[in-house]
């Protein structure tokens, strides 16, 4: 296998939902495995998520964990993942699910540069960029 690169977003408690609207907007296939079946049983976190991964239908791929006690959580502002090409229908797409119960930072608009662009954060605090080339 060739290297990647794939963002890995920690979640407080609520990784599941996440990683299954994540696969609601790209599709694809999902893994998902909790602490309890990594030792974890019978705690307060037996339920939670350890990993999560989503390989969506167009390749993208995406890794997400619930934290675990002890470990620090500070949500969305450290991360911005990036959608961009110029397939408009399936980006138009991806924006318009993304934005179900968040909020629009930017609108998907076209901008000076000739590209349409639009930046938004996800109802999981989570915040994205969508650019479609011009």
């Amino acid at each position: 296998m060739a290297s990647r690169l794939n963002p890995y977003i920690r979640f407080n408690g609520n990784a599941r939902q996440a990683i299954e609207f994540y696969q609601s907007v790209f599709g694809g296939s999902m893994t998902m495995s909790t602490f309890g079946e990594f030792g974890q049983e019978g705690t307060p976190i037996a339920d939670q998520i350890m990993h999560a991964q989503l390989e969506s239908d167009a390749g993208y791929t995406l890794m997400a964990s619930d934290t675990p006690p002890g470990m620090p959580y500070n949500p969305g502002d450290t991360i911005t993942i990036s959608l961009s090409g110029d397939d408009s229908d399936a980006l138009q797409g991806y924006w318009e699910r993304l934005a179900e119960g968040g909020k629009v930072e930017v609108p998907l608009e076209k901008q000076m540069w000739g590209d349409t662009f639009g930046a938004l954060t996800d109802r999981f605090g989570v915040n994205w960029m969508v650019n479609i080339a011009g």
